[in-house]
């Protein structure tokens, strides 16, 4: 039987439920594989602290040379995140004729050309079915069930600690600060939630899913971003009126020989089964051409629903190793074509879009917005204009209301146009509130 032994980098979280299944399921993925997969040594810069799985004093490595020097070494799972250090890591265990599994989905998505390049160059195989929605099979699912498929879109889902705060301000009418307190005292928000909710984390997967689906490259620098910091109850509820439940969605949409990839906050409609995914929970709807929609549903985070990914890369490159398959049958792991992808620009997007705009409660106003509208060819689809009244202009004392527009499929070019020359004319007295609306349109 075929040993291969495994090192890994970074002794967190994930690490510890990696060293956890393969430690306490030896036997059954023996068993199901026909492979030995042996953890020789976890590095870690500071052993003097508890862990949740403790390791024995013969597999702990207290230099990262005892595992990128150790030429029985087969496999180097690098779990520290970052960029920088990971990458020089990465390269560094390439070169030596290492393979690598990762979980780093910021290093592929604005460094994956170079890592898959040098991968290709010295045959070496990359598993990541880990850096993307967590114990959702995902990539695995995009490479080999739907290889025969040419991908239409993609709609995600992707990162748990903003579906758990829109999830919260939808069913319990509270604001974003709260139930972001909430979230992190819960521990399903970091210490700093930035990367989280200003769309980032989302924005890696996706250019990852993208990359994928598209076979090319993607320039990280050309993903639209946006995120959920600004987003307000009140929008919540009037699109809830409106039939339309709020998500952070992250899109990838192949068309005229560009790709769309974008992450912001998405009205869809309520009976949408993404718009029903609530907490935590991550998802993934791909459509292909033959298969037509599919959905993949599960924990995005967490110790032992990541490590599951991880260790089915480790068995998926172990019987690579076992059964000597060449850089001739697979090398980089993503099917790529080494060509750059074209990403649409966000004036080139079209969409159906939700608008708030915060207006004097006075005759006329609705036809003045109407008239800009016409102006820039955007079909309105409904209104809703409540006497609910938010505020009183200071030099009149006028009532100030909503006024809530849902539009046709337009133009976001021509969206920016007439949002601009309405807040020039002082139709309205606040900043326009948009939000994106995915809903096909019969």
């Amino acid at each position: 039987m075929k040993q291969i032994n495994v090192g890994i980098v970074g002794y967190g979280v994930v690490g510890n439920g990696v060293a956890k299944i393969l430690e306490e399921k030896k036997e059954l993925l023996i068993k199901r594989s026909g492979i030995h997969i042996n953890l020789k040594k976890v590095f870690t810069r500071n052993w003097n602290k508890d862990f949740p799985y403790p390791l024995p004093e013969e597999k702990k490595a207290y230099s990262l040379t005892q595992i990128t020097e150790d030429r029985d070494i087969h496999i180097v799972v690098e779990l520290t995140g970052g960029i920088d250090f990971p990458y020089r890591l990465m390269t560094d265990c390439i070169k030596k004729g290492k393979h690598v599994v990762t979980a780093n989905k910021a290093l592929l998505a604005e460094k994956g050309k170079d890592v898959f390049l040098l991968a290709e160059k010295n045959g070496i195989r990359i598993g990541f079915e880990a850096a993307v929605a967590g114990g959702i099979p995902i990539i695995r699912a995009l490479r080999e069930g739907l290889v025969a498929n040419s991908i239409e879109r993609i709609y995600g889902i992707l990162n748990g600690t903003t579906n758990y705060i829109l999830t919260k301000m939808l069913k319990e009418k509270r604001d974003f600060d709260s139930v972001l307190k909430e979230a992190q005292e819960l521990g399903y928000a970091e210490a700093d939630p930035t990367l989280d909710i200003n769309g980032t984390d989302a924005a890696h997967k996706i250019a990852i899913l993208a990359s994928l689906s598209y076979g090319g490259f993607i320039d990280f620098s050309g993903v639209y971003v946006e995120g959920i910091e600004d987003i307000n109850g009140l929008d919540i509820a009037l699109g809830k009126e409106l039939g339309y439940t709020l998500k952070l969605l992250a899109i990838a949409k192949s068309h005229n020989g560009e790709i769309e990839v974008r992450v912001h906050p998405t009205f869809l409609p309520s009976e949408h089964p993404l718009a029903k995914v609530d907490g935590v929970y991550n998802a993934v709807m791909v459509e292909g051409d033959s298969v037509g929609e599919t959905m993949f549903y599960g924990k995005g985070a967490g110790s032992l629903p990541t490590a599951s990914s991880v260790v089915s890369d480790i068995v998926d490159i172990s019987k690579s190793i076992a059964l000597g398959v060449g850089r001739e049958i697979e090398v980089t792991s993503m099917n790529w074509e080494h060509k750059d992808l074209t990403l649409t620009k966000v004036s080139d997007f079209y969409t159906r879009y939700y608008l708030r705009f915060t207006v004097p409660d006075v005759t006329g106003v609705l036809a003045k917005v109407a008239a800009v509208f016409a102006k820039y060819n955007i079909s309105i689809a409904a209104v809703i204009q409540k006497e609910k009244v938010l505020s009183f202009t200071d030099e009149k004392k006028e009532k100030v209301v909503p006024l809530v527009i849902l539009t046709h499929t337009a133009s976001e070019n021509n969206i920016q146009k007439a949002i601009k020359e309405i807040e020039q004319e002082k139709i309205t007295v606040e900043k326009t509130v948009l939000i994106r609306v995915e809903d096909e349109e019969v």
